[in-house]
C-alpha cells in the first residue's frame, strides 16, 4: 500500500511546580513569560504585516522587552519575557485578545527521567537559563529516549532480533513503518515550556504534517487558555489529526487531560505479555513478581530476608531512600523496600551501597494490584501489595527468613488482555461532561520500542548500560500507537477528515473479550466502563473498513463552544475568526457529531437528591457512508434500567458512497440519587460492519 506523507511530532515533557516566596513589590518587577493572544480584525491598515504589529503593541507596553517567538498558524501573536504590569498593560491594549502566563505540561510516562529539548529554545532559555551542553544537545539529538521510543512506536522501520537484555525478543516495528517522521524538540532538563511547544507545533503544521503525536498534557483546563487545545483546533481546521495521551493519573476518576473534542484522547491498555519473576520463601511459599533484570543471578542456596523499614536509621526507611539502611543488618541480604511511586531502580542501587544484595520491591495499597517490570540493577522483583503484606507477615514471624528470586523470562499469551492500565487517567471529562473522554485505548504497557544510547534503560544518572531498544509504558506510549493507525487510515482514505479517522478507530474499537466479558480494570479486578476505555481498544484492521463515520468540520466545534456558552473573545482566542454565536439560535453540546454519548442529568433539588419526574433528552447523530451501498439496523445492549432509549429511524439505508443520514436518539431517565451512573452501548449493523458507540449516563 502506498504510504501517503506523515509526519509525527512527539512532543516529551515533565512538569516541575516551586511556588517562590517573594513579596508583592518583587513580584511586580520580575519578568515571566507570557503569551499573548492578538485580535486580527483590530490590526491597523498601516502595519504592513503582523511582525510590526506585535512589535508596536510590545513596545507601548514595555521598552525593553524581549520577545521570544512570534505565531501566526497555531495562534495569532507572540510570546514575551514581562513583568506582571506590563502584561497587565499588554492586556489593556486595543488588537490583545487575551495575555497567559507560560504554563508547564508532563511528560505521560509512569518514569521521571531526564529530557528532551527544542532546537529553538528561547523560551526555555529565557526562563530556566543556559541549557548544559554537557547534558543535552542543542539540536533534535535524543540524549533521554522518549522521543525516540514514541516516534519508533508510531512510524519505526522493521528490526529483526530487537530486545531489551533478552526480553520481549522477536521483530518490532512501527504502526505505520513506512511513514515519514518529523521530529520537533520541546523540552530540557528543568521543564517544558508552553511557548515552546507552541513554536514545534507552530513549526510542524507550517511543515505540511499530516498527524500530530503528543505524548503529553497537564491538568484539564478551559480551551480558550490550554494552548495544546488551541493549537489542535488549527491544526484540526487544517485537516491535521491530532493524537494526545489521556494522561497517567489513574486510577482516579476525572483524572483526565487533553479533552478538547477535536482532540483524539488515548488511554493505556496492558498487551498479552509479562515479564514473570519468581519468590521463592524459605518455608516453601512462591510468589510471582515482575522484573527486567538481567545482570548475574542470586545463588542457587536460600539467602537472609529483611524487611527495610526493620533495618533502616532514618524515617521512613522501609522505602529504600539513600542512606536509610544500616549496612551492618543489610550486607548478604535481600532487602524488602516499599515502593514510592515510579522510581524504583534507584533503591536497587541504595541496597546494594548498604551491602544488600538482591531486593524485593512491594506495591503500597494504592497501586495494589500493579506490576511494573523494571531494568533493576541488582536481583529484584516488584510484587503486588497483598503478595508484599503476605512477604512481610513471613518476615516478622519467622526466626531466621530467608529467600531467592529468580529472573529473566519473558511469558506471552498472558489473559485477559488488554485490561485497564492502573495509572491510565480516568473519566469523566471535568471540563465538558457531556463529552465522552477517553475516545479509546492503545497498548501503553510494558512496550518495546528504541532508545537513544545516550541514557540507560532506567533513566538514571547511575545506570551506564547502553541499550538500542527499552520497555517502558505509560500514555506516552499509547498514544503513538493511535497516531500510527491513524497514519495508515490517511493513506488508505486521504481525502479524510481528522473526525472521520477518529470515528474509524473508535466505532471499529472493542470492550469485551472474545468470550463476552467486558474488559477488566486492572486496578479493581472488575469489569471497565467506558469512563475508563472511551469506545474500546483499537482494532486496526476493522478500523480500515469502517462503513460507517461520525464526520464532523470546524463549524461543528465551533457550534460547540456556543454550547458551553463560551464568549466571542473565549471563541476568537481559539479559532482566531470572528464568530458571533446566533441570537435565538439553541446549541447543544449533544448535537456534536461525536461518536460516543455522554448524557448527564440533573436531579432536582429539595426531593432528597433524586429528580422528581423523567428527564428527557435527545441528541442527534449524522452518519456518512464509507463503504459500499448497504443498510444498517439499530441495535441496543439494554444494560441499564434507569435509562429508556428510544433512536429514530432504526434502520438507516445508503445507495452511494458519502451519502449522510441522521438519527436521533431519545434518553428517557428514571429517578436516580445523585452521583449515579450507569452505562450502554448503541450499534448499527449491516451484517458485514458494527458501528458502535458508548453511552455513559451520569446523574448529579
Amino acid at each position: 500500500m502506498e504510504m501517503s506523507r506523515f509526519r509525527l511530532l512527539p512532543l516529551v515533557i515533565l512538569l516541575f511546580v516551586c511556588h517562590p516566596c517573594v513579596d508583592a513589590d518583587e513580584t511586580n518587577h520580575q519578568q515571566k513569560t507570557y503569551i499573548i493572544h492578538m485580535d486580527k480584525s483590530d490590526m491597523p491598515a498601516s502595519f504592513d504585516d503582523y511582525q510590526q504589529w506585535y512589535d508596536s503593541s510590545l513596545k507601548l507596553a514595555s521598552a525593553s522587552a524581549d520577545m521570544l517567538y512570534t505565531y501566526n498558524n497555531v495562534i495569532l501573536g507572540y510570546s514575551a519575557r514581562l513583568t506582571s504590569e506590563e502584561a497587565r498593560l499588554l492586556e489593556e491594549q486595543p488588537g490583545v485578545l487575551s495575555v497567559q502566563e507560560e504554563v508547564q505540561y508532563e511528560l505521560h510516562t509512569t518514569r521521571s527521567p531526564e529530557f528532551l529539548g527544542l532546537l529553538n529554545y528561547a523560551g526555555y532559555e529565557a526562563e530556566r537559563g543556559p541549557i548544559n551542553e554537557t547534558y543535552e544537545s542543542k539540536s533534535p539529538r535524543d540524549y533521554e529516549g522518549h522521543g525516540t521510543h514514541t516516534a519508533s512506536t508510531a512510524a519505526g522501520s522493521t528490526v529483526v532480533g530487537a530486545s531489551l537484555f533478552g526480553y520481549a525478543a522477536g521483530t518490532a516495528q512501527g504502526m505505520a513503518k513506512q511513514a515519514r517522521l518529523a521530529v520537533y524538540k520541546v523540552c530540557w532538563t528543568r521543564g517544558c515550556l508552553s511557548s515552546d511547544i507552541l513554536a514545534g507545533m507552530e513549526k510542524a503544521i507550517e511543515d505540511g504534517v499530516d498527524i500530530l503525536s503528543l505524548s503529553l498534557g497537564g491538568s484539564s483546563s478551559d480551551y480558550f487558555r490550554d494552548v495544546i487545545a488551541i493549537a489542535a483546533f488549527t491544526a484540526t481546521s487544517r485537516g491535521i489529526f491530532v493524537s494526545c495521551s489521556a494522561g497517567n493519573g489513574g486510577p482516579s476518576h476525572g483524572s483526565l487531560s487533553n479533552v478538547a473534542p477535536w482532540i483524539t484522547t488515548v488511554g493505556a491498555g496492558t498487551i498479552d505479555r509479562q515479564f514473570p519473576a519468581y519468590i521463592s520463601l524459605g518455608n516453601g511459599k512462591k510468589f510471582t513478581g515482575s522484573s527486567l533484570y538481567s545482570g548475574k543471578p542470586l545463588p542457587n542456596s536460600f539467602i537472609p530476608l529483611v524487611f527495610a523499614g526493620n533495618v533502616n536509621s532514618t524515617p521512613d526507611g522501609n522505602l529504600c531512600l539513600p542512606g536509610s539502611l544500616i549496612p551492618e543488618k543489610v550486607k548478604g541480604k535481600i532487602v524488602i523496600c516499599d515502593r514510592e511511586g515510579y522510581l524504583m531502580p534507584p533503591k536497587g542501587l541504595v541496597v546494594k551501597d548498604a551491602g544488600g544484595i538482591g531486593m524485593i520491591l512491594a506495591n503500597t495499597e494504592f497501586n495494589g494490584r500493579e506490576l511494573v517490570a523494571e531494568a533493576h540493577f541488582i536481583p529484584a522483583a516488584t510484587v503486588t501489595y497483598t503478595t508484599g503484606d503476605n512477604i512481610k507477615k513471613y518476615v516478622s514471624t519467622e526466626r531466621n527468613p530467608t529467600a531467592t528470586i529468580a529472573t529473566g523470562y519473558t511469558q506471552v499469551g498472558v489473559q485477559p488482555s488488554p485490561v485497564i492500565a492502573f495509572f491510565s487517567s480516568r473519566g469523566p471529562n471535568t471540563i465538558t461532561k457531556d463529552i465522552l473522554k477517553p475516545d479509546l485505548i492503545a497498548p501503553g504497557v510494558e512496550i518495546l520500542a528504541g532508545w537513544t544510547r545516550k541514557v540507560g534503560p532506567t533513566g538514571s544518572p547511575e545506570d551506564t548500560r547502553h541499550v538500542d531498544f527499552n520497555i517502558i509504558s505509560g500514555t506516552s506510549m499509547s498514544c503513538p500507537h493511535t497516531s500510527g493507525l491513524a497514519a495508515l487510515i490517511k493513506a488508505t482514505y486521504p481525502e479524510w477528515s481528522p473526525a472521520a479517522i477518529r470515528s474509524a478507530l473508535m466505532t471499529t474499537a472493542y470492550n469485551t473479550y472474545k468470550n463476552g466479558k467486558r474488559i477488566q480494570d486492572l486496578a479493581t479486578g472488575l469489569p471497565a466502563t467506558p469512563f475508563d476505555y472511551g469506545a474500546g481498544h483499537v482494532d486496526p484492521e476493522s478500523a480500515l473498513d469502517p462503513g460507517l463515520v461520525y464526520d464532523a468540520n470546524i463549524d461543528d466545534y465551533i457550534d460547540f463552544l456556543c454550547a458551553i456558552n463560551y464568549s466571542s473573545s473565549m471563541i476568537k482566542t481559539i479559532t482566531k475568526q470572528d464568530h458571533s454565536c446566533k441570537d435565538g439560535k439553541k446549541y447543544r453540546v449533544g448535537d456534536l457529531n461525536y461518536p460516543s454519548f455522554s448524557v448527564s442529568f440533573r436531579t432536582a433539588s429539595g426531593m432528597g437528591g433524586k429528580s422528581s419526574a423523567p428527564t428527557v433528552v435527545k441528541y442527534t447523530r449524522t452518519l456518512t457512508n464509507v463503504g459500499n451501498p448497504a443498510t444498517y439496523k439499530v441495535s441496543l445492549s439494554k444494560e441499564t434500567k434507569a435509562v429508556k432509549i428510544m433512536v429514530e429511524p432504526e434502520v438507516l439505508a445508503f445507495s452511494k458512497p458519502n451519502e449522510k443520514k441522521s438519527f436521533t436518539v431519545t434518553f428517557t431517565a428514571s429517578s436516580m440519587s445523585s452521583g449515579t451512573t450507569s452505562f450502554d452501548y448503541l450499534k448499527w449493523m449491516d451484517g458485514k460492519h458494527i458501528v458502535g458507540s458508548p453511552i455513559a449516563f451520569s446523574w448529579s
